[in-house]
């Protein structure tokens, strides 16, 4: 049987690099045409054929409920941040005590999918903004973090989303992000180096100048473990 050959030619060379013409997501316009149940079925049969091609027995007691547990870890998990019905509603509030600093959301845990290879990326966001005369609750933040890394992801869209994201809810250029992620595409294949990590950051309105990058920069260095 002829097996023709789908991959470009210059895919190898490419599936490395960050390219990115826009900070959205790309997304066909009938990404949402099929509900959650239609995209398991279908993902489901998907798997079972990528398995089977790579020789596994699906009739084992330990493989046949995979196809449809990743399917379902797929929609409703990993890639959950792709629906804009999921998008979390980030209420604000009027800055009645008049807090006029920054205020910073570090290390907040994030757990994103890199796009070349669709394997793991695991690091820490660090968020901050000024307030311009709202507020917003802290859990909103990490949860916009949450919310933009369950897609299929580039380190450094997903940084630009974030600030974008809160500067929308916000009303305000000055807000600023930090991400610090291992990518397991890095980590576990290809070049195996298991002790590096990406560093992507973005800085907007105040925290362009050089007083504010640093401040919020020295925050992110304070030692908050309280598990001691």
């Amino acid at each position: 049987m002829k097996i023709e050959k789908l991959i470009p030619d210059n895919s190898a060379d490419t599936g490395e690099d960050h390219f990115s013409s826009t900070a959205q997501t790309p997304l066909r316009a009938d990404a949402f045409v099929q509900n959650d149940d239609e995209k398991i079925l279908i993902i489901q049969e998907h798997i079972k054929a990528i398995l089977e091609t790579l020789g596994m027995d699906l009739n084992d007691d330990s493989l046949k409920g995979t196809p449809l547990r990743v399917a379902k870890m797929f929609v409703t998990e990993t890639f959950r941040g792709l629906h804009p019905e999921r998008k979390p509603k980030a209420s604000t509030f009027k800055n009645s005590y008049k807090y006029g600093e920054m205020l910073v959301e570090k290390n907040i845990t994030l757990y994103s999918t890199c796009e070349h290879h669709l394997l793991p990326i695991v690091g820490k966001a660090h968020v901050a903004y000024v307030s311009n005369g709202s507020v917003v609750g802290l859990s909103k933040m990490n949860r916009i973090v949450e919310y933009y890394a369950k897609r299929p992801q580039v380190q450094e869209r997903l940084t630009l989303q974030i600030v974008q994201e809160l500067q929308k809810v916000l009303g305000t250029p000055d807000v600023a992000c930090v991400i610090d992620a291992k990518h397991l595409c890095v980590n576990s294949r290809g070049i195996s180096d298991v002790s590096s990590s990406t560093v992507t950051s973005e800085f907007g309105g105040v925290f362009q100048t050089e007083e504010k990058k640093r401040e919020f920069l020295d925050y992110i260095k304070l030692d908050t473990d309280f598990n001691e």
